[in-house]
């Protein structure tokens, strides 16, 4: 019986995450956020006070507000503007109501084909926005929804309720089962259960899904622009129209931009304010 002799190949310890190199680590992490964020915004914002900006030019050579003030004076763009605000919050609103049940049946209810029902769940956002749109759109034109404030609401709320069921299942998942049980041992009803106990432990998930609904529908095109285009006017609707490659018009573009992604930009700052880090990573992981 011969010995086989093996030797052990020596794998190098990766080296551990020292005090000093927390400046190199916040200089590397300031800098990607600086070229993803801060870089493109301050392009933006050249491009909208830019007058005339063309190559060898680095940076514009004369300025002018006079398109910021045109701009704020179109009562269009108001209007989408507002569009785009109140569409957003009535989506927000409509799509917590509607996945909070069925969030509480994903999370609390073991069934068979479970898996299934989640993948449909998800097809809306697996399946490319455009292809969702036209048959949407096709059967709104049927039920005379299409290029109606009502119908844009609704194509969007299949937009953004995949991503509010996922956020908020993986916050009901987290309410223990002694707490419902102990409520109802102490003669609390269902309306009660829900009002003092799920709701204020699912303010997290809800705040979640909330806030992303909120981004999801403030920036939403392909769907608003199948339904509700040229009737219902949005921001993102706006910015195709300037971006048209016969009337391209640059400078009005990046303000309708950079008005687009500032409450974006605002919103995850304040989620990253409040939320906490696993419920995100649950709900975005969760599948």
């Amino acid at each position: 019986m011969s010995a086989v002799v093996t030797n052990a190949v020596a794998i190098p310890r990766r080296r551990a995450f020292q005090k000093e190199d927390r400046l190199w680590v916040s200089i590397g992490l300031y800098t990607a956020l600086g070229l993803a964020i801060a870089v493109p915004l301050a392009l933006m914002f050249l491009w909208s006070i830019a007058d005339g900006w063309s190559p060898p030019l680095v940076i514009p050579k004369d300025y002018t507000m006079q398109r910021w003030a045109s701009v704020l004076e179109d009562s269009n763009l108001i209007q989408a503007a507002l569009n785009s605000i109140v569409i957003a919050i009535v989506v927000t609103f409509a799509t917590a109501a509607i996945a909070l049940p069925t969030a509480w049946a994903m999370a609390r209810f073991p069934f068979r084909l479970k898996r299934l029902v989640e993948i449909f769940i998800l097809a809306p956002i697996i399946i490319p926005g455009l292809v969702v749109a036209v048959g949407i759109g096709q059967v709104f034109l049927v039920l005379g929804l299409a290029y109606s404030v009502p119908g844009v609401i609704l194509v969007q709320i299949v937009g953004t309720l995949p991503l509010m069921i996922r956020l908020m299942t993986a916050a009901l998942e987290t309410i223990p089962d002694d707490l419902i049980h102990a409520a109802r041992s102490l003669g609390a009803g269902t309306v009660g259960i829900v009002t003092h106990i799920i709701l204020p432990l699912a303010i997290p998930g809800l705040l979640a899904g909330g806030l992303m609904s909120f981004i999801g529908s403030f920036e939403e095109f392909d769907k608003s622009f199948i339904v509700g285009a040229p009737v219902v006017q949005t921001l993102p609707i706006k910015l195709y129209m300037y971006l048209d490659p016969y009337s391209m018009q640059l400078p009005l573009a990046s303000i309708v931009s950079f008005i687009l992604l500032l409450p974006a930009l605002i919103v995850f700052v304040i989620a990253g304010r409040i939320l906490r880090d696993d419920l995100m990573a649950a709900g975005m992981g969760k599948i």
